[in-house]
């Protein structure tokens, strides 16, 4: 009895005891569970963030370009030179639409190139490009960003320029009792909008390369009045601003009768002052350590 009951109960208890079948599906479904519920939520805590998208980027750079105290004297000063100068052409020359539209090309040739200037320089002077680059690393579409306000805002300013000459020439004429001039070439007013983005994309690239709004400033305004010493050298100082002064280049371009010799030598001018500079100015911008 001894030798066949004992052996056989404690095998057979000792195995029904343990279990380990059951015990062992046990722990695999908890630690299968647990993996489950864990997993995901620490894969949303390291996942990287989205990028900015571009249009928030644009849209924070011309608010940016209108709400800061400079944009807004430069915004205006500029309203208020443009209105200045077609009421004053009208009272001067009669009223002659292309004349007066024309008159608002003093104020944008000097308040548009330097309101490109301070869109790009405006980060380092008041030392907010590491704030805006740790947002957005990619420094090159901050870049675009930055530069495509002040070029839309050149043509708003051609339009804003002509809905302001129309009425002007109208009352110009009734108080003088003229009749008034409406002829104005469509190829020129395009010319003359394409001149004030170039001349906008100048002070964009020259501030991108020197990134000192003081310094950009005076070279864009002074190139006039150095051109015409150059001018004055001689032969050569003729070709060279015919080639190289992109005031002298865009005359072709806002008369609306632009020839290919016209186009080569805009082009030209275009490469040194606008395409050089920028290409230049972009590298150095995503080079440069901010501090």
């Amino acid at each position: 009895m001894t030798e066949t009951v004992t052996p056989k109960t404690v095998g057979m208890a000792t195995s029904e005891t343990v279990a380990p079948e059951t015990t062992g599906v046990s722990t695999d479904d908890t630690a299968t569970d647990d993996v489950d519920t864990i997993g995901p939520k620490t894969a949303d805590v390291h996942r990287a963030p989205a990028p900015i998208p571009f249009h928030r980027l644009l849209a924070v750079e011309t608010r940016k370009l209108f709400d800061t105290r400079s944009g807004k004297i430069m915004t205006g000063t500029l309203v208020a030179l443009t209105l200045a100068s077609v009421i004053g052409r009208g009272v001067v020359s009669g009223p002659q639409l292309h004349a007066l539209v024309g008159a608002a090309g003093i104020g944008f040739g000097t308040l548009l190139p330097v309101l490109g200037i301070l869109t790009v320089t405006g980060e380092w002077s008041h030392r907010t490009a590491l704030t805006t680059f740790a947002l957005e690393p990619r420094r090159r579409r901050v870049l675009a960003a930055k530069c495509l306000p002040p070029l839309i805002t050149a043509v708003f300013a051609s339009l804003f320029a002509m809905l302001v000459a129309v009425p002007v020439t109208a009352v110009v004429a009734g108080v003088q009792g003229v009749p008034a001039t409406w002829e104005i070439d469509p190829l020129a007013l395009l010319g003359w909008t394409g001149t004030g983005v170039l001349v906008v994309a100048e002070g964009l690239a020259v501030g991108t390369l020197l990134l000192n709004a003081p310094v950009a400033i005076v070279i864009c305004l002074s190139t006039p009045v150095l051109w015409s010493v150059v001018r004055g050298l001689g032969t050569t100082g003729e070709v060279l601003a015919e080639w190289f002064d992109l005031n002298t280049t865009t005359d072709a371009l806002m008369s609306g009768a632009m020839t290919g010799g016209d186009a080569a030598r805009l082009a030209v001018s275009m490469i040194f002052w606008i395409v050089i500079p920028m290409t230049a100015g972009v590298v150095r911008t995503v080079r440069k350590e901010v501090t």
